[in-house]
């Protein structure tokens, strides 16, 4: 058996990212980008200014001062002219200040009478002005290469005069279950037989990752069936399968698409849940054999199947992200696998977070899993620890399961 870390070096070197496509920026929202985006203009184009007030001379506008309006340009609509000495022109928030005006009297700093404007507090020059090309200039990296859209970065595109953007394309993964007993929802159940979760489960995970999820027909326990599905997942990025990758007579998966010219990297991980998973080469298609129970499927879907996503849309790839909490159980030592406990998370009178475990860690325990905020990661061989203790944990809501 090899570690967690070996495990997941070895899938992302499999992985490369996908080819761009052109997508609409109202469609960019999560997306990876795939080329820089360059600022198709300057920002602001011009000086304006940042209050509703009177544009002037910084020289004359001293406190008791009084000055001849001569305009106003509300915003998107220009003053048709100068200002000199003595002169003020009414501005708003976003308006061009004119030429010769280097300071702003605020509105609320003015008395208006006709054509006249007393400044009752002194002004400061530049004050109060946005400089043409304070956000960004024509030309600049505004989002760059490589990174997942927010919001924010739509909103800054939009600004820069982006109809378009250029980014990965979402991976596309098939999603194969395998087994006799196994139903999908709705569907009859056979004798001894269980509803599958699994596909499901992997295929909201894959969407929160960022990829296009295809769930495939379930498989049955044959090896001429599993083999088959080699014919269906040319063009895929990544075939994930669960079950069938035991020890079991009954688990074919290997041997199915062995078939087919598959080629095995490895199988089996220390660690718990998700021992029996397994990597290998389907031709071009790259296959992650997860599982077959449902909480085992899922921890190993967050700790191989989201980096490996991650990977396919030109990011790192990296772990899951982990923070520090404090235990509220003690925990046993912990023997040769690496371990992830399902816990709960409060929030201790420090603020700090509680990392507590359920009593029962079974991998067929899907509503616990559902129940839970997080894993709590132990090293092999760790010892055992006190309630009040460390530990680092993978929050699981930020990969949405």
């Amino acid at each position: 058996m090899i570690s967690v870390e070996e495990a997941r070096g070895r899938i992302l070197a499999a992985f490369r990212p996908t080819p761009a496509e052109i997508v609409a920026l109202a469609e960019a929202w999560n997306r990876v980008t795939a080329a820089p985006v360059l600022a198709r203009l300057t920002q602001p184009p011009a000086d304006v200014s940042a209050m509703d007030g009177y544009a002037l001379r910084a020289a004359d506008g001293t406190l008791g001062t009084t000055l001849r309006v001569i305009g106003s340009a509300p915003a998107g609509h220009p003053f048709d002219g100068g200002v000199g000495p003595g002169e003020a022109v009414r501005i708003f928030t976003g308006s061009v200040v004119p030429p010769g005006a280097d300071a702003i009297l605020l509105q609320e700093d003015a008395t208006r009478d006709g054509d006249s404007v007393r400044a009752n507090e002194a002004v400061t020059a530049k004050r109060h002005i946005r400089r043409a090309g304070q956000d960004f200039a024509a030309g600049d990296v505004v989002v760059a290469a490589g990174r997942r859209m927010t919001a924010r970065d739509v909103g800054l595109a939009a600004a820069a005069n982006h109809p378009w953007i250029s980014v990965h394309r979402r991976p596309r993964v098939a999603i194969l279950a395998t087994g006799d007993e196994i139903a999908l929802p709705g569907e009859p159940i056979p004798p001894g037989g269980i509803v599958s979760s699994n596909s499901h489960a992997l295929a909201a995970l894959v969407r929160a990752a960022g990829g296009d999820p295809v769930v495939l027909p379930v498989a049955r326990d044959e090896v001429a069936v599993i083999a088959a599905t080699a014919d269906a997942v040319g063009g895929m990025d990544l075939l994930v399968t669960t079950g069938g990758a035991s020890v079991g007579d009954h688990d074919l998966v290997i041997e199915g698409l062995r078939q087919r010219g598959m080629t095995l990297d490895f199988w089996q991980i220390a660690m718990r849940p998700g021992k029996p998973l397994l990597f290998g080469q389907l031709g071009a298609v790259p296959v992650l054999g997860l599982p077959g129970n449902p909480v085992s499927a899922l921890v190993c879907g967050v700790l191989f199947l989201v980096p490996a996503i991650s990977r396919l849309l030109g990011l790192p790839g990296e772990p899951p992200a982990t923070e520090p909490a404090i235990l509220g159980a003690r925990l046993a030592a912990n023997d040769h696998r690496a371990d992830h406990l399902r816990a709960t998370l409060t929030r201790g009178p420090q603020n700090q977070a509680i990392a507590t475990p359920f009593p029962v860690q079974d991998s067929a325990m899907l509503q616990r899993l559902a129940r839970a905020d997080a894993l709590i990661l132990r090293a092999p061989h760790a010892q055992a620890l006190p309630e009040g203790a460390e530990v680092r944990v993978i929050r699981l809501e930020a990969h949405g399961i």
